[in-house]
């Protein structure tokens, strides 16, 4: 499997994943004030995987 295709990979599965964050964070603002505690955490690994997302992608444009 070449770099790129392993990038890519990486983004389709990350990008299922952040969307699952994306829809947990919404959840969390929906139902407020119940788990407020939860929302820094949830809002980390959120912003967390779009930044990985961000990365794989300028990765991958670059191998273009």
């Amino acid at each position: 499997m070449s770099e790129r295709e392993t990038l890519e990979d990486e983004l389709r599965s990350l990008t299922f994943s952040a969307g699952q964050l994306k829809l947990d964070l919404h959840d969390l603002a929906e139902d407020l004030p119940l788990d407020w505690e939860r929302i820094p955490e949830v809002a980390e690994r959120t912003h967390a995987a779009y930044a990985r997302i961000a990365e794989l992608r300028e990765q991958i444009a670059a191998l273009a």
